[in-house]
């Protein structure tokens, strides 16, 4: 092999690698607070009493594992009644809502997301009596996922 025919090989080759990270420049982040003033209906959102099982940096965005825990005694009168998650750098941010009840014995689900990119996911629940919470966590993703060719032409 000639040294152009290796230089050559080699730009092409990091340039393929660099892929995924260019994608997702073209990902603009999204305002969600009007996903959540959706939800909430103007109700004043608090923060923590909200676990959330995030991997810091996922390797792949097609299949990222989450587990969101709440604090609630799951009472008639006190339970969370949805968990509802959000991610700004998808095409569709409103990736989830789970709807649970008193009955639910716990507010906690496991689950797998697809994520578009290094972004925030935000987690909102709503509790019974017009209460929410909210938590918010950043992770890296490496592969993008749910890449939309209408997003790569702007």
């Amino acid at each position: 092999m000639k040294r152009r025919e290796f230089l050559v090989s080699t730009g092409a080759t990091l340039g393929l690698a660099a892929l995924p990270a260019a994608a997702q420049k073209f990902q603009p982040v999204q305002d969600i607070r009007p996903l959540i003033a959706q939800v909430t209906g103007g109700a004043a959102v608090e923060s923590g009493g909200i676990e959330v099982e995030l991997p810091a940096i996922a390797e792949n965005g097609n299949s990222v594992p989450m587990r969101i825990k709440v604090e609630s005694p799951m009472t008639p009168q006190d339970h969370v009644s949805a968990i509802h998650i959000f991610a700004e750098r998808n095409p569709r941010p409103s990736v989830a809502t789970f709807h649970l009840g008193a009955r639910s014995g716990r507010a906690e689900i496991s689950t797998r997301v697809r994520l578009a990119g290094t972004q925030k996911v935000t987690v909102l629940a709503a509790y019974s009596g017009n209460r929410f919470r909210m938590k918010q966590v950043d992770v890296l993703v490496t592969s993008a996922a749910c890449l939309d060719e209408a997003m790569a032409e702007t």
